[in-house]
């Protein structure tokens, strides 16, 4: 349990401006600001909460939500860590202007992404980008609880450079045994080296880092299109999804009515399908849950394959119709998937479906 401050102790609250103390650089375009109450007042709030400032840009105030990347445990100051795209506003003037003595208006802490009240069990973090920050503000309340925790936290990226929070994480893992740190990038620095994993992040990465991922709470952020290929992976492998939270850089939550309910396609073993193998004219019955592969193999006809798990490519072959729910392992590049490949170990049918075997 995080403690709380006693009644002699005043809370902030957003009726006081807080006061920026300290401005950290992160990363290329992202800076970390600390923020303290004039009056000394503590804060309260859980880790994984954001919070939205009022900020004075040039023609008008404009408010933005930033999820808190300090930890509840340490509860004299809190820090937002803010990344600048290429079309911001509000972080660009943020990162531009704001330093230590200015004050700013802000409005929370509040969301429904955070760690439970007693957080004693097994976590498997996952983030790309400035999705990491609610995911250190966990892990920093774990670390600093003074237990050992149980975490696995893969942070993903498009360039070592671009790992945010990666030192202090780095030291916190070296002082403990519990937490067990997986980078995963799409390039390497030049003139660096990188010994970790490229690409992205796949069903094969996951169960080499995190073999015990299904008896893990899953919490989950980073841009909507990650967040979605995270949640196709845990389907496909079977991850019981009641266990999976996640939080959007666009809409986070405040109440449980505002709470995301995802649309994704899951293969349904109980749900009929067919595919048409048009080459050789058969026609086989399947449920959701067959991959292309294996009903072809049953059918006696020979789709060349090596890994069964979509990183090799052998299997690929050309989807006339139909369509399939395929999460692979990096086999297939995106240019052959909108040219209608698929590939057969790793795609289920949906419906009627008509590959050229």
């Amino acid at each position: 349990m995080i403690p709380m401050p006693g009644p002699e102790t005043p809370v902030w609250n957003d009726s006081e401006f807080l006061e920026c103390v300290m401005v950290v650089p992160e990363a290329p375009n992202v800076k970390t600001f600390s923020f303290r109450p004039p009056s000394g007042a503590t804060f309260v709030y859980k880790a994984g909460q954001f919070i939205t400032l009022d900020l004075p840009v040039p023609g008008g105030n404009v408010q933005r939500t930033y999820t808190l990347s300090s930890s509840p445990v340490s509860n004299a100051y809190l820090s937002v860590t803010v990344k600048a795209q290429a079309e911001s506003i509000g972080s660009r003037w943020m990162l531009d202007n704001l330093a230590p003595g200015m004050r700013l208006k802000a409005f929370g802490p509040a969301g429904l992404f955070h760690l439970p009240p007693s957080p004693d069990g097994k976590f498997l973090f996952i983030s790309a980008g400035s999705g990491v920050t609610p995911m250190m503000s966990m892990a920093q309340t774990l670390f600093e609880r003074g237990e050992d925790p149980d975490i696995c936290f893969i942070q993903c990226a498009h360039r070592p450079r671009d790992l945010i929070f990666r030192q202090k994480l780095e030291y916190m893992a070296s002082r403990v045994t519990g937490l067990q740190l997986h980078f995963v990038v799409n390039q390497s620095d030049p003139y660096e080296v990188w010994t970790g994993y490229r690409g992205h992040l796949n069903q094969l990465m996951l169960g080499l880092m995190c073999s015990d991922y299904l008896d893990r709470d899953v919490f989950c952020c980073g841009p909507e299109g990650f967040m979605d290929a995270v949640r196709e992976i845990l389907n496909a492998l079977g991850y019981d999804m009641d266990r999976y939270h996640q939080e959007s850089f666009q809409a986070p939550a405040e109440t449980k009515a505002e709470l995301t309910e995802f649309d994704d396609v899951v293969p349904q073993e109980d749900t009929q399908a067919q595919i048409v193998f048009a080459q050789s004219g058969v026609a086989a019955w399947c449920t959701e849950t067959d991959t292309v592969l294996a009903v072809a193999k049953d059918a006696g006809l020979n789709i060349p394959s090596g890994c069964t798990f979509g990183v090799c490519g052998t299997c690929k072959v050309k989807k006339v119709s139909g369509d399939v729910h395929m999460v692979h392992s990096g086999g297939i590049s995106d240019d052959d998937v909108e040219a209608g490949y698929i590939l057969a170990c790793c795609s289920n049918p949906i419906g009627t479906v008509e590959v050229e075997v």
